[in-house]
């Protein structure tokens, strides 16, 4: 009765893509009786939430996202919630700790008030900041993350836009009095891979450190690895099923389908797409801007990181950058296609929290800083250098090392074009507007066929919400059709 049911409405979808985005939109339609499969062109599912041991065996690594703010303040993280399907979230004492020359270290705690009573004459100002954000997180996140649509708490989208609009320097010299106040907000802001005085970039630093509050950095138990796994587990659970290690070259090589979803970025989608979509659409698609990419090292280490401060070990996210104007310099350097001397490298150090990563008294460091899309230049040494800078001792702790630039991102996932991460520039227009300007950004035209993936709002990270909204998208047009 279910398949006739499904035959008469057409009620089936295939999901191209098997990252966080495509797994959320196969689990939307799979709980809304749909039946869907999605196909992996990968030997594994997840896309690039996933683990692998990259350097040495016993060693676990992260493939590529490592860290999960949004893992459970995303609308479709609290719908769906995987520690019913087996993950394991683990908090840190501290979100995230930067560290300075002069041997101390900035703090993101888990709360407002913690946080704000380290930084000294900064601290009333971080909390008038912040505060009222966390304090209303769950609307604000529903607003910034869903689709486009008349705003249901104007009020709080307006005190969190004249915030989030400006630049992330702007807000930092506006709002902060100590040099360490800014970088902190400066290297959250660095997390946007976009100059740090483009409009707009103060948004990533603010949405971040509100979901420190509200719930903390969390990584998963046993990598990233475990995120996929869940979130298979859970499409299983309606009855979806993943096909691994089966690409899909052309749509037109697919079965009939209710609707078709892209976890692909606009490069791939023209490319599988062909003449389903209009000549319009696919030269808008063409102009997609991407972002800088990133160069990724992978470190496995016979002891901890050695930090000079040792508040640095009360986070997994450790950001090695210096001051606030090293940070600007550093994420200005890849746009006039240059290489940083002194990079801004994001750190995460999981086995310092999760004993599964590495054998007894051994540890994993995962890092990366941002260059030039499609760069072809080295950054290991440059990396290593910052690490050494806040850690003296660091190099001699490594055991085995495993470096990945751009081309090689790309290699691993086509979504990473030149070793954009984050699935395309997040300017201010393309934060707003992606991948072309349309009231809803997941419809293609071809009727059936949608996006879901980081090239669509809400943008870059593990939270589900493009995946989310396209599916939404497909069962409304599905019901109006009917």
């Amino acid at each position: 009765m279910a398949v006739a049911r499904a035959a008469q409405h057409n009620t089936t979808a295939i999901v191209v893509g098997s990252g966080p985005n495509g797994l959320a939109a196969a689990i939307t339609l799979a709980h809304h009786g749909w039946q869907v499969e999605v196909r992996e062109g990968a030997p594994v599912a997840g896309g690039g939430a996933r683990s692998a041991e990259l350097t040495i065996p016993g060693f676990v690594h992260d493939v590529c996202s490592a860290v999960y703010p949004f893992a459970r303040l995303s609308p479709f993280f609290r719908a769906y919630p995987l520690e019913a399907h087996g993950l394991s979230l683990i908090y840190p004492p501290a979100a995230l700790a930067h560290p300075f020359d002069d041997g101390t270290a900035a703090l993101l705690l888990n709360s407002v008030s913690e946080t704000a009573a380290l930084l000294g004459a900064d601290g009333h100002r971080y909390r008038s900041l912040l505060q009222p954000l966390v304090e209303q997180w769950r609307p604000l996140f529903d607003e910034t993350l869903s689709l486009p649509r008349i705003p249901r708490h104007p009020l709080l989208l307006a005190r969190f836009g004249v915030r989030a609009l400006p630049s992330a320097a702007t807000l930092a010299n506006a709002v902060f009095s100590r040099p360490h106040t800014r970088a902190l907000l400066l290297g959250m802001a660095a997390h946007s891979m976009i100059p740090l005085t483009w409009a707009g970039s103060a948004a990533i630093a603010l949405m971040l450190a509100a979901a420190a509050h509200a719930d903390g950095w969390p990584i998963p138990r046993g990598g990233a690895g475990s995120v996929s796994s869940a979130m298979s587990a859970c499409l299983a659970a309606s009855g979806g099923r993943i096909r691994t290690a089966s690409p899909v070259e052309s749509l037109d090589d697919l079965p009939p389908s209710g609707a078709v979803l892209l976890d692909l970025t606009p490069r791939q989608v023209v490319r599988i797409a062909g003449t389903r979509l209009t000549p319009s659409f696919a030269r808008a698609l063409t102009r997609y801007r991407y972002g800088p990419g990133a160069f990724k090292v992978d470190w496995a280490l016979d002891g901890p990181v050695p930090w000079r401060a040792s508040d640095c070990a009360r986070a997994a996210t450790v950001h090695v950058g210096g001051s606030a104007e090293e940070i600007i310099a550093s994420e200005a350097a890849p746009w006039r296609g240059q290489h940083a001397e002194r990079p801004f490298v994001l750190l995460c150090q999981p086995s310092v929290f999760d004993g599964t990563r590495a054998p007894s008294g051994k540890h994993t460091l995962w890092g990366y800083c941002h260059v030039p899309n499609g760069s072809t230049v080295d950054m290991t040494a440059r990396i290593e250098a910052q690490i050494e800078r806040f850690a003296p001792g660091f190099r001699e702790r490594i055991i085995a090392r495993r470096a990945a630039g751009p081309h090689e991102l790309e290699a691993m996932n086509p979504n990473l074009v030149g070793g954009d991460i984050g699935g395309g520039a997040n300017s201010l227009a393309q934060l707003l507007f992606r991948p072309t300007i349309r009231w809803n950004p997941h419809r293609t035209s071809a009727a059936g066929v949608y996006l879901c993936s980081s090239a669509t709002p809400p943008g870059g990270g593990v939270h589900g919400m493009c995946g989310w909204n396209a599916a939404r998208t497909a069962l409304r047009d599905a019901a109006r059709s009917r």
